[in-house]
């Protein structure tokens, strides 16, 4: 590259100023083995720098095919470079779905996954819980098959990497029937509904999001995806839920913002993959202006951070473009920030100016600490490598899977030589 990379938002600049973009497992090989250090570049929406490397960047965008659709297994096999937008419509075609997508479908399935990557839902999973198979070319040049029947514990290690155990070059996604979603809003919930009623609101559809950005105590916008169960119609609409009504017209969830480019709204059915994004398969991003980051909360301290984030009010407006609420279901992936615990998500749109931001962060990591948050790893946060250590008790065991992998530390960069070594020396 003759001029340095950035990310999808443009915050971020990559060391590296080599980027491979191989076609075959085979390529791949060659360049762990040729490469003293070596990174996996996804899409770029990463907002820090967990996909860079002083070394060289692999890019996986030629590898982007649909190898097999399993129909006596309902799986899913395809390679690395392929991104969700186009995995929908052709695992749809064959009458299957995955149980849960992402807010934007422009990311690859396979950052995604090592990212932990969660969508949302009270019963749903993040994204990498789908995954039931996967291939990694590991530090030596090897390939390495990892299945959930047949790997039990070191595939939960696996699939939630960050990059550390190698270049993913196929994965196999578990499918669901394919089924319809309809999407409402509803504007004006207030907070202290929220705080009453946290449970009934987050269960009341098949995934729930709200919105605001945090000017007085109220909620904006409600976001209701609702599935059509097997042999059931469609309920009636209610004009209100708990005290909010519905939208009469399709928004963006920033109100001044225009929503054609959001998925459709106002009750109109439609399949899982055009409804449960927030915004269109067919609509790229064009540039981020803005950073984001993001707090995973124990279900369980869920209100308290709520009254947290209330009171902190005239901080975070000035900053926020907008913020998200949503829940995800607990699961056993050892880097994952929902391992073995439900969580409340609270997400940052913020504007793009980091010194602005920057004062902010470490006041809500401050306030929030007593409620054992847990960073988005692909989003931007100010906690301390000893706070995010601690989160995770499988560290210890990341580690050693790490080591036995990738034995020369061609896959660490910095990132995870902060927030996963325990000896700041090593190479892996």
């Amino acid at each position: 590259m003759e001029q340095p990379l950035r990310n999808w938002a443009g915050n971020y600049q990559f060391s590296s100023l080599r980027i491979h973009r191989p076609t075959s497992v085979e390529e791949v090989q060659d360049l762990v083995l040729s490469c003293k250090k070596l990174r996996v570049l996804g899409a770029g929406h990463s907002f820090n720098g967990i996909a860079d490397t002083d070394g060289d960047l692999v890019s996986l965008e030629r590898m982007n095919r649909v190898l097999m659709i399993d129909e006596t297994r309902s799986t899913v096999t395809f390679e690395a470079g392929l991104k969700y937008g186009d995995l929908c419509q052709q695992i749809h075609s064959k009458g299957y779905a995955l149980h849960n997508l992402a807010s934007l479908p422009h990311t690859t399935i396979a950052g995604a996954v090592a990212t932990a990557t969660h969508g949302s839902g009270d019963k749903n999973g993040n994204l990498a819980t789908a995954v039931s198979g996967l291939e990694i070319v590991n530090g030596l040049g090897q390939v390495v098959t990892l299945s959930k029947e047949t790997d039990g514990i070191e595939f939960e290690g696996a699939v939630v990497a960050l990059g550390g155990l190698g270049v993913v070059t196929k994965l196999t996604l578990s499918l669901i029937p394919a089924f319809e979603v309809r999407q409402l809003v509803y504007q004006g919930l207030s907070l202290s509904e929220v705080e009453e009623n946290f449970d009934r609101i987050f269960s009341g559809a098949y995934s729930v999001s709200l919105f605001t950005q945090w000017k007085s105590s109220t909620i904006d916008q409600m976001w209701l995806k609702q599935k059509l169960e097997k042999g059931s119609d469609w309920a009636p609409v209610e004009p209100a839920l708990f005290g909010a009504t519905l939208a009469k017209e399709d928004l963006h969830p920033i109100i001044d913002l225009s929503p054609i480019h959001c998925t459709k709204q106002m009750g109109v059915p439609g399949p899982w993959y055009e409804r449960l994004p927030h915004f269109r398969m067919n609509f790229t991003p064009s540039s981020g202006e803005e950073l984001q980051a993001e707090y995973l909360i124990p279900r369980q301290n869920a209100i308290a951070a709520l009254k947290i984030l209330d009171s902190l009010k005239e901080l975070i407006t000035p900053v926020v473009q907008i913020c998200e609420l949503r829940t995800i279901a607990g699961d056993v992936l050892w880097m994952s920030p929902f391992f073995r615990q439900p969580c409340l998500a609270i997400h940052f749109t913020l504007i793009k100016d980091w010194q602005a931001v920057s004062k902010v962060l470490p006041i809500l990591d401050e306030d929030l600490k007593p409620l054992q948050p847990r960073p988005h790893w692909g989003k931007l946060f100010t906690l301390s490598q000893d706070r995010v250590k601690s989160c995770y008790c499988k560290l210890p065991d990341f580690r050693q899977l790490m080591k036995s992998f990738d034995p020369d530390g061609k896959f660490c960069n910095n990132f995870l030589q902060t927030y996963i070594n325990d000896d700041p020396t090593s190479k892996v």
